[in-house]
């Protein structure tokens, strides 16, 4: 990869942290404002997640590995994720019984620091395999970023954190992002990094329906179960369109 390509992964990682600033905005917007908004932000992140995965980092990974071994990367970044959110959460509920003077919000920030890391992996490694993919994989991203940041913005200002010092560590946090991308590169120099895309694909995979689906899941009423359909289909659409535009260049 050339000094440009280091360019564009460096540039990516810092324009993901910046996002992190997004939560800055909660403050603007009425709490009910704020609700009415976030579920149909998840329905797109997850459907981004998803057709990033499916779209774009699984075919680019299939055509540099045989699909039993694309096939295994992709299931361990499934199970890496499994495994770090049940340690974060039995963490949590050991704190919680042994020393409750710990907050939660900590916890929160760790688990998105790391989180931000493992993106930073798998967007790069797909940019390296696949420029255009790894654009595709930096909108799927930044999508499910969005809402998880205005989220955890409003988590941390509701456990007590002045809103100045809650946005200087979401965006602390989020600069593992560039440094996850930046090992992806140094990698990439020595070792075929396509496994890396695949694991990182797991990742979003899981991340989309364990996570965010889940969430908008909950709703029984036919409008707002409509409305997040809706927006999941755009976000699943629109990869779509970018994976057949990508692949006619």
């Amino acid at each position: 990869m050339s000094a440009d390509g280091l360019g564009w992964i460096l540039a990516g990682g810092l324009l993901m942290s910046a996002v992190a600033m997004v939560g800055g905005v909660t403050v603007l917007m009425k709490p009910a404002t704020l609700e009415r908004i976030l579920l149909p932000l998840v329905s797109l992140a997850a459907a981004t997640l998803l057709g990033g995965a499916f779209f774009h980092m699984l075919p680019e990974g299939l055509q540099a590995l045989d699909p039993l071994t694309a096939a295994a990367w992709l299931v361990a970044g499934f199970s890496a994720f499994l495994l770090l959110e049940q340690l974060l959460h039995w963490h949590h509920s050991h704190s919680a019984r042994e020393a409750r003077h710990q907050p939660v919000i900590y916890l929160i920030l760790l688990g998105d620091a790391i989180h931000n890391f493992i993106g930073g992996l798998a967007v790069a490694s797909t940019f390296l395999i696949d420029p255009r993919a790894g654009i595709s994989a930096w909108i799927a991203a930044v999508a499910h970023e969005v809402p998880q940041e205005l989220g955890d913005f409003g988590v941390l200002v509701h456990g007590g954190w002045s809103r100045r010092r809650a946005l200087l560590w979401n965006v602390l946090s989020a600069l593992t992002f560039p440094l996850g991308a930046l090992l992806a590169y140094g990698v990439s120099r020595h070792f075929d990094v396509a496994w890396l895309m695949l694991f990182g694909a797991g990742n979003f995979i899981y991340i989309a329906a364990s996570d965010l689906i889940p969430e908008i899941k909950q709703q029984a009423h036919l409008g707002p179960v409509a409305v997040h359909f809706v927006f999941f289909a755009l976000g699943l659409a629109l990869m779509y369109a970018l994976a057949c535009c990508l692949i006619l260049q």
